[in-house]
This record gives C-alpha cells, structure tokens and sequence, in this order.
C-alpha cells in the first residue's frame, strides 16, 4: 500500500517534468517501470545512444531499493561499462541494501546513472562479466558487489 502511494506521488511528479536525457517509456502499474536515459554530455563513448532501464519494485518500496538493470531491445544496447555487466545488472551502491536510503527515488536512480555513464572513459565490461553472467542466479538486488573502485 505504502509503495503504490508513493510510486503515484512520484510519478505525477515527473509528468512532463523530467531532467534532460530522462523519459517515462511504461509506468502502468506499480510493480515495474521502463524508463530510458541517454547521456547528454559530449561522452564520446555513449554518443547517439538511449539505454532502457526496469524497475522492479516490491511491497516494501521505498525502504527496500527496487531491482534496477538496464534491458537490451532492438534499438536499446546494454552500455559499455566497467561497473555495468552484459546481462545489464548495475553494481551501484545506490541500488545495494546498505547504499539505499529512503529518500532516493526513481528520476534520482536516473540521474546517478547518467552520471556514472557520463563520467566514464573505458568501454568495458567488469572483471570476470563472462563468468558472472553465465553462472550468476541471484536477483540483482541479493547480490553482495564489493565496492572499492569510485574512479568510473
């Protein structure tokens, strides 16, 4: 009950009202939304390009972080990324148990990752992506990353 409240709060927030590079794609109901991001900075790594995100969101939101991954289309890549894996799940402390806090919300999970795409400068994928994606079964929220590299 709480998360749906507040997902409708934020939603008619951002109606017509988003940063530049953030758009709404499907926010029908209050379990998943797809939004999409493009760096709009002059990063020649992620020029021309838009990145589809979900959001999956539980019963406990905002005090639990939704399950953010980008999602590959047919016109939306998974971006290059050391921090960001080939099936699209996002190692961002943000979007970790001990990183989140309440007071985020989606536009500012979008805009965190605007910036860490616009601050990047190597087009690869984190250490071990092959492995981690072949063997990898846990939800990306269950996932305990290590964070020790703030230099992307």
């Amino acid at each position: 009950m709480f998360a749906s409240k507040r997902l409708q709060k934020e939603l008619s927030k951002m109606q017509g009202k988003l940063p530049p590079g953030i758009e709404v794609v499907k926010a029908e109901d209050f379990s998943e939304w797809l939004m999409d991001i493009k760096v709009v900075d002059s990063n020649p790594l992620y020029a021309g390009e838009t990145y589809r995100l979900k959001f999956a969101f539980s019963s406990n939101y905002p005090i639990e972080a939704p399950e953010v991954v980008f999602v590959q289309t047919t016109d939306r890549p998974i971006p290059w990324h050391p921090h960001i894996y080939s099936n699209g799940i996002i190692c961002l402390d943000l979007l970790d148990r001990q990183g989140w806090s309440p007071v985020h919300n989606v536009e500012s999970i979008c805009v965190s990752l605007q910036s860490m795409l616009t601050s990047n400068t190597k087009k690869e994928r984190p250490p071990g992506d092959e492995n981690f994606v072949r063997y990898n079964t846990q939800r990306p929220r269950d996932i305990s990353f290590v964070f020790h590299d703030n230099q992307v």
